[in-house]
């Protein structure tokens, strides 16, 4: 077997990728570091440091330990985690409409999403919007808020006209409708796409949290990227410090709020670090395995 030939310019990019990884890399180990570091040796600490020093579980302990941050961490998982499926299906289905031959009116609704994707509402528009749907300060409000990236929706569109005709017309010869075409062969088919585009659905879901604030006003209802912009950009530290009286063998004195932000972060990218390797590990597999071969 005759190994592939290594280039100047493959080494190049190799160590330009590398070093964009360690830029990324660092500061996320030494968040890691610091969350996990001990209140009396955390000072220590160097911004370049990947291991604690010492080593104490009281920054989440904190964190977690405070009712209104479980609230907010539940809801902010309600909202990503249904709002995702949701997501996808609509995208999906829509795409298996928008790609059939005989649908009337094709281009008349393919400039319509153009134009609502280039023209976006104002936030003034989108909160009329929820108001006259009666969805302020509820959760379903996030759930339900863009329910469909026309971008996303164009690249589910261009998957799913590469699937063989031929396969959706021997379905049809043996009784299959639109609903049972859709879930029995479309889904299955579009897993890699769907994978993909779900992970991206994800990731803005988890992560929104300017319409958050607008939409969801009580602390009830609040999520926890809203939590994390309070204590970490506007230094808001009266909830957490609420959270650290819980703990009565603890002197709040003690505690490094840095730490306590680092904790507040960590626990805010856990769930997305979690979901990219479930994800990443379907994307080597074929796109059309069990589908018609040509």
């Amino acid at each position: 077997m005759v190994g592939k030939k290594i280039t100047v310019f493959k080494l190049l990019i190799g160590l330009i990728l590398t070093l964009l990884t360690l830029t990324m890399f660092v500061p996320i180990m030494n968040i890691f570091a610091r969350a996990l570091s001990h209140p009396d040796q955390v000072n220590q600490l160097k911004g370049y440091d990947l291991l604690p020093k010492g080593f104490s579980l009281i920054n989440f302990q904190v964190v977690l330990g405070n009712p209104i941050v479980g609230k907010a961490l539940m809801n902010s998982l309600f909202i990503t985690i249904v709002g995702t499926c949701l997501c996808i299906f609509f995208t999906t289905i829509a795409a298996y409409v928008l790609t059939r031959k005989n649908l009337v009116g094709k281009t008349p609704i393919m400039i319509f999403l153009i134009i609502i994707m280039i023209f976006e509402p104002g936030i003034v528009q989108e909160y009329m919007v929820m108001k006259d749907l009666h969805l302020l300060d509820s959760l379903w409000s996030m759930v339900l808020y863009r329910m469909i990236n026309v971008y996303y929706l164009i690249i589910m569109m261009r998957f799913l006209e590469e699937i063989p005709e031929s396969l959706l017309e021997a379905a049809r010869i043996d009784g299959a409708g639109h609903m049972t075409l859709f879930i029995r062969i479309v889904m299955p088919l579009a897993r890699i796409p769907l994978l993909t585009i779900g992970m991206f659905y994800a990731i803005a879901k988890w992560n929104e949290f300017f319409k958050s604030s607008i939409f969801l006003s009580s602390r009830e209802n609040t999520v926890l990227q809203v939590l994390l912009r309070q204590f970490v950009v506007e230094r808001d530290t009266s909830t957490l410090v609420g959270a650290a009286n819980l703990l009565k063998n603890n002197n709040i004195a003690q505690l490094d709020f840095s730490s306590l932000k680092a904790a507040t972060i960590v626990i805010a990218m856990i769930p997305i670090l979690m979901l990219y390797p479930i994800i990443l590990k379907y994307y080597t597999s074929g796109v059309m395995d069990g589908g018609v071969k040509e």
